[in-house]
């Protein structure tokens, strides 16, 4: 069994402790993902590639990127928890910001459980896997990463059931993504939230971005030494792959001054500008 943890809260001090406490609820395989502070499309990006590698095999993921500012304070104590399923693999989610953005844009599900903590873990006091002092304890948590989250994955994949309220992704009023960039690997290859069929990708056709003009190359050996392209890349799930922006021998987020967040297109979806007004 393999639990896969993606969070903002990624200092060796508050993941070490994640991985620690995951690991031994489950006796699982536990790798940490972590993000920059507030990094929701981030977090986003990650789950899809994570969701992909974990192939729907008996498993978890558990993705908390909410910040407890801007629209984060609409809750008693942060974002709420959902969960959902892909195959076998649970997923444990907050459900604000953009952090389910991609699974909605890519239809994976259509709906998600939304938890109730203090239901939960009454739950989980009812049947002895957390005393009342403890219960107490993780309601007021300051880190639901450690204290709550890993439970519920443990819970669940012990084949539990814990007291959950259906809602869909319009329901929770997720936003719908930003053609933008989610991450930049350590070789600075850029990777964005645009599909092939987006911009009618082809072999040598020419796209237009928010940062200039690129060819489309079928693999990233045939870009020209230290020009830049477009290629189809290795994140994304089943048939669905993400769109990269490289330099053949270089850095494209140096080259072309590109970071996380940087919209790539300028019909930016409706609500994701609201979104990041609401993150500052």
């Amino acid at each position: 069994m393999h639990i896969t943890i993606i969070n903002d809260c990624s200092c060796p001090n508050t993941l070490g402790r994640q991985v620690a406490r995951a690991a031994l609820l489950t006796d699982a395989s536990v790798f940490p993902i972590g993000v920059p502070a507030f990094a929701d499309l981030a977090a986003a990006g990650n789950l899809i590639d994570a969701l992909d590698a974990h192939g729907g095999k008996l498993s978890a993921i558990i993705a908390n990127v909410a910040p407890r500012h801007g629209l984060g304070k609409e809750w008693e104590n942060g974002t709420p928890f959902c969960t959902f399923s892909l195959g076998n693999t649970i997923v444990v989610a907050t459900v604000g910001g953009y952090t389910l953005s991609l699974v909605k844009k890519l239809g994976l599900v259509e709906r998600v459980s939304v938890l109730d903590i203090h239901s939960c873990l009454k739950k989980m006091v009812w049947d002895h896997v957390v005393s009342d002092e403890e219960a107490a304890h993780i309601a007021a948590s300051q880190f639901r990463s450690f204290d709550f989250a890993p439970r519920v994955a443990s819970y669940l994949l012990h084949g539990n059931e814990l007291p959950a309220t259906l809602a869909s992704f319009e329901d929770l009023e997720i936003p719908d993504v930003p053609h933008a960039v989610w991450y930049v690997d350590n070789f600075g290859n850029v990777k964005t939230t645009l599909l092939p069929e987006e911009v009618d990708f082809a072999p040598g056709k020419r796209v237009t971005l928010a940062t200039g003009d690129f060819v489309c190359f079928e693999h990233l050996s045939d870009v020209s030494e230290d020009e830049a392209g477009l290629i189809v890349g290795s994140s994304g799930i089943g048939e669905h792959r993400f769109l990269e922006v490289v330099v053949q021998g270089g850095r494209a987020e140096e080259l072309l001054n590109i970071s996380l967040g940087d919209v790539l297109l300028s019909s930016e979806p409706l609500g994701a500008a609201e979104h990041e007004e609401a993150k500052e």
